[in-house]
This record gives structure tokens, sequence and C-alpha cells, in this order.
């Protein structure tokens, strides 16, 4: 049997050791410290937003925003469907409605055609969303002019979901700075990783400050702990955060290679005509956290060939809407009376093995086993392992 090729896996720097040494020497292992100072200035200073707060996850990231936003029962957020899971959640935290939205095919995230319809819905029924959270999927950036010239027109801020897309731009703009706020993952399989984290960062430096405040349990200036609303403990490790210094220092490296890696994939599987890869859409810069892509098979029949031969894939996201979970929420298709773009790629599309430290024999053995597994499903026979 072949070595296992994992989807995407931390790559460490050999530089973590020393940042982690550093705060076990000087016993800040307790959440907050220098470390985390400093990946706050890292964020800031790579994504040029004018603030930044570190917290235990993306997921932590996007309830604060919402929080900070003082979101609560009876309001409705709009998210986009063609997401994780983690996107959407937080409204529910917050005692919020989700009322979710399709994708568009180019970027495969959040239609503005959609959009547009819910937030005149909406209107028309004086119940406007009190924030919109767009995703930037595997790393591409949705079409911001086009949703932010339709949420300002109705006076309704956006939270950017970036938690698959630190690094990758939208007109030379970072992504997770144009709109109201943006969240990061490190995540284990994020592009870097702090074990387990988040950045939430935003120009508005009150915003991050109420953020900030919420994230330690809401604790007031007194001579006791004094608490006049609910928070939370969301606030980044010390330890982890020496993690996360080190990463930041090769994410520019990561990136290219991320950017590699798609570009491999590219070239070797043109020739397959039932392999439709997903490629950055004019005027981004994508960094490819996975390199994805649609089949004209059954890409749950691709996923379990290629783990026959011990290479991990992925269905791409189920959408939101489709979700037991979420079963009731209102929908907005990309075109009215169709199925939606979110489901059809549920339905063909895949992720590849994008982990950083690959070899290009291990991507070459990836596009192989890919391109015989559809052959042999077309051809209707099995294929040895």
């Amino acid at each position: 049997m072949h070595e296992h090729i994992p989807l995407s896996i931390p790559h460490v720097s050999g530089e973590e050791m020393k940042y982690m040494k550093q705060a076990i020497d000087t016993n800040w292992v307790a959440p907050l410290g220098p470390n985390v100072d400093e990946m706050e200035r890292l964020a800031m200073e790579f994504t040029g937003a004018a603030a930044a707060l570190a917290t235990n996850s993306g997921t932590a990231a996007i309830h604060l925003s919402l929080a900070a936003l003082d979101i609560g029962q009876g309001d409705t957020v709009f998210c986009q469907s063609f997401t994780f899971a983690a996107s959407a959640n937080p409204i529910v935290y917050q005692g919020a409605t989700p009322v979710f939205i399709d994708s568009e095919p180019d970027t495969w995230n959040m239609s503005p055609q959609a959009l547009q319809r819910a937030l005149q819905d909406a209107a028309a029924k004086e119940k406007l969303p009190k924030a919109v959270i767009v995703v930037h999927l595997y790393g591409q950036s949705a079409k911001m002019a086009e949703l932010q010239a339709l949420t300002d027109r109705y006076g309704v801020p956006i939270i950017e979901d970036a938690a698959e897309s630190l690094g990758a731009t939208y007109h030379g703009k970072q992504t997770g700075t144009i709109g109201k706020a943006g969240i990061f993952s490190f995540n284990g399989n994020k592009i870097i990783t702090t074990s387990g984290g988040g950045m939430l960062v935003s120009d508005d430096i009150a915003f991050i400050e109420k953020a900030r405040k919420l994230s330690t349990q809401a604790k007031e200036q007194a001579p006791y702990y004094l608490h006049e609303s609910i928070g939370f403990n969301y606030r980044m490790s010390n330890v982890s955060a020496g993690i996360g210094i080190a990463q930041f220092g090769v994410l520019p490296k990561r990136i290219l290679t991320k950017r590699f890696i798609f570009d491999y994939y590219s070239k070797h599987l043109v020739s397959n005509t039932a392999i439709q890869m997903h490629s950055e859409f004019t005027g981004t810069y994508n960094n490819y956290w996975l390199t994805t892509l649609t089949l004209d098979v059954n890409p749950h029949d691709v996923m379990q060939v290629m783990a026959r031969h011990n290479i991990e894939t992925r269905l791409l996201w189920k959408p939101m809407h489709t979700q037991p979970c979420f079963a009731g929420c209102a929908f907005y298709a990309h075109e009215v009376n169709e199925t939606s773009i979110s489901e059809q790629l549920f339905a063909t599309g895949l992720c590849l093995p994008s982990t950083t430290s690959l070899t290009e024999s291990d991507l070459a053995r990836v596009v192989a086993t890919l391109n015989t597994a559809v052959q042999a499903i077309q051809e209707k026979r099995e294929i040895e392992v």
C-alpha cells in the first residue's frame, strides 16, 4: 500500500519551539501575553487592517463580530449557504435567524443576484438583516464590489469569513479587510496554524475594542469582577500564539506553494475533459488553500477510489440551506426557480490534496490515480489497488 497522502495538514516552519519555549521559560502559558500581542501586530502588518483581536478559533471571531454588532433575538443575518457550518452557527448562538444566500458560478461565493432579491424582500417587509456574512471559499475572494454596493445601499454591514483565504486578495486588497470586519482561522488544516485559533480584524478600532472586552467575559474596569453584559472566554493562548508567530514567518512561502500545487494539477489534468479546475477569478489572487474542481462523474465515487489508494480527498461543502439543523430557514437561489448553484457544486465537486509539504512525486500520484479513477467510473469498471 502506498503512503497516505493527506488533504491538508499542518506544515511546521521549524521555528515554533523557539517561541513556545520562550512562553514557557517566562511562565506566559496562560491566555494572553507578548506572543498574542505579536500575533495581532503581525496580522495588522500583513493585512493592513487598523486593529486585530486574536481568538481561540475562527468561529469565536465570527461570534464576537455579531455580538459586537449587538445582534440578538428577533434579528436576521444573511449568510452564504455554500460554506462550513461555523459560518452560520454563531448567528444562532446570538438568538438570531439565518437567511441563506446562494453562490454564483464564477467564484462559488455569494451571488450578488440572489443577495439583491433578498435585500429587496427584506426592505419591503421593513426587516433588513443586521449583517451579511460573505465567505471567501477555498481561498477565492467573493465579488466584493458588487456585494458591498448592495449592502451599502441598505446600510447593512458585511462580515467577511476569510477563514480559508488569508493572503488572498481582491483587486489588490486583502480579503477580510474590505467589509466592516473580517475573520481568519488558524485551525490545523489552514494555510498557517496555531493548532487552533483565529483572528478578528477591522479598520474600526472601537469595534475591535468592544469585541476585545466581550472576548474576556466582558469584565468592567473595577477593583472586583464586575459584569454589566454577557461575555465570552474567546482569547488565544500565549503558547498557541508562539506557534502562530513562527507560521506567519513562512506565510508568503506557503501561499506560493499552494499556488504551485494548483498549477501542477491544472497542467497535468488539462487533457481530461471530465475534470474542470476551479481557478481564480479576474482581479483576484487566490491562495488556493485547497485545490478544487468539478467532475462529469460522481465525486463520491471518485473519493472512494482515491481512498482505496490511500489518497485523501473531500467533497465540497454541503450547502447550509440543505442541512437538517437549519431546516425552515429562508434561502435565495442564484436564479429563481432553478436548482441552486451551491447544490450543483456539492453534487459535482471535489477537493484534492493540498498540503504544502507534498512532493512532486505525491502530486504525480494524485494526478495518475484521479485520471484512472475517472476513466474507470466512466467505463463502469473496477480498478486495481
